[in-house]
């Protein structure tokens, strides 16, 4: 998001069906900021899909979105869209999620609903474009202009860096969540071998992810 927020012609919305989730889907895990999130936004699917649709923007719409977040909802109107799946080595991103919130599920997490998303864009005939994160923090430039070309669009210099500290298109959620890319000014490699390892309680949930 942080790197397509550099493009010049492009308007970034950041999570934009949270609260729909915190509503109507999750009703277990408590989110930091739950309250704020509800209030920051619609939990109406139908209307944030609405309300996106009516964006005044000048030629390009980023929408970053959790696949959590999309759960139980018809995928139909991503026909329409450039869609890109970005997964990220389980063994990391519980590592990270728990950090914020205690004891994670797989629904927390969203490996099982990018898996079943990915099937049903196959069988909706909808293309879209995988990446794992790891691969696209070793080499940002190479990725990013496939991710470009896969949306028919311009690579720009400009992705691959940004100035320290937030953006205004930040959700209300962001100073639980995005310490790490608040600190950054660009891709960062993660170096494998600094890997703190998983607390045992996690085994089972990092077999399932």
């Amino acid at each position: 998001m942080y790197s397509f927020a550099q493009r010049d012609e492009t308007k970034v919305v950041d999570e934009p069906f949270y609260a729909y989730y915190l509503n109507n889907v999750n009703l277990n895990t408590l989110h930091p900021g739950k309250k704020e999130i509800l209030n920051s936004q619609s939990s109406n699917f139908i209307e944030v899909l609405q309300e996106l649709n009516a964006l005044n923007i000048k030629e390009l719409l980023f929408i970053k979105n959790m696949t959590h977040h999309l759960d139980g909802q018809n995928i139909d109107f991503a026909k329409n869209w450039c869609n890109i799946i970005l997964t990220r080595s389980p063994k990391r991103s519980i590592a990270s999620f728990s950090k914020v919130i205690k004891n994670p599920t797989l629904q927390d997490l969203g490996y099982k609903l990018q898996y079943e998303l990915a099937k049903d864009f196959k069988k909706n005939k909808i293309e879209f474009y995988l990446i794992q994160s790891e691969y696209l923090l070793m080499n940002p430039e190479k990725h990013l202009e496939k991710i470009c070309a896969f949306s028919k669009i311009k690579f720009s210099k400009k992705m691959l860096s940004w100035p320290k500290g937030g953006i205004i298109e930040d959700g209300i959620w962001a100073k639980y969540w995005y310490e790490n890319v608040h600190n950054s000014t660009g891709f960062m490699e993660h170096n494998s071998q600094e890997e703190t390892p998983l607390p045992v309680k996690y085994n089972s949930l990092y077999k399932e992810a």
